[in-house]
């Protein structure tokens, strides 16, 4: 297709190559079930682990704490590792292979969720620093609940760009996301989780209303 005939649409959609290598290549695309396969045995296992150790409250609150957790690692991540923006050189380069080829493709239905090359060592930092400050009884809920939130994330951003929410919060999570893909990405860094984009006075709606 020419360049006259490719529509916006083709643009949002396009996949285009990140590595000359073919291999490299297959590997920056995943299904968005990927994720699920990984991350919920992980889950459920951890979830086992608090509970073998923990009553049930505990490892409740403590699951929720970990939900909580990655909701702020979520927005800090997206906001200062995402949107952090070299010009030029080897780091404007790494820029668009983590973060800017969704930015100009947002709609590559193969790269809207984490490639597990990237999420399964980054879950295994994080697993170690949490064993490492709490130890072996509250690491293990802790993570379940972290890792529940990464992979809530994962599906949300899947969904706000694939599908047309019906429901009052499906509608507000899209319409924030669209905003910061179209109209502002110093603004609304929260996919998941957007009250941080209130508390850290990034919200999309805060400029609108001050228009």
């Amino acid at each position: 297709m020419s360049d006259r005939g490719t529509t916006k649409t083709d643009v949002l959609r396009a996949s285009p190559p990140m590595f000359d290598s073919k291999l490299l290549d297959a590997f920056s695309r995943v299904h968005p079930t990927v994720p699920v396969a990984i991350f919920l045995p992980a889950i459920v296992v951890l979830t086992a682990w608090g509970l073998s150790s923990l009553s049930v409250l505990a490892t409740f609150a403590l699951f929720v704490a970990g939900y909580a957790l990655w909701t702020l690692f979520e927005y800090w991540l997206h906001r200062i590792v995402f949107h952090f923006e070299p010009e030029n050189g080897f780091g404007a380069r790494l820029h668009w292979i983590i973060h800017g080829v969704h930015h100009d493709h947002p709609n590559d239905p193969m790269r809207l969720v984490m490639p597990p090359a990237v999420s399964v060592p980054l879950a295994a930092v994080v697993f170690g620093v949490l064993y490492l400050i709490f130890g072996s009884h509250y690491a293990p809920a802790l993570g379940a609940g972290f890792f529940t939130g990464y992979l809530a994330y994962d599906l949300t951003h899947y969904y706000l760009h694939h599908f047309r929410p019906r429901g009052r919060l499906g509608r507000m999570l899209r319409e924030r996301h669209m905003r910061h893909h179209f109209q502002d990405d110093t603004r609304g860094f929260g996919i998941s989780a957007p009250y941080w984009d209130e508390v850290f006075g990034t919200s999309p709606r805060a400029k609108r209303s001050s228009q």
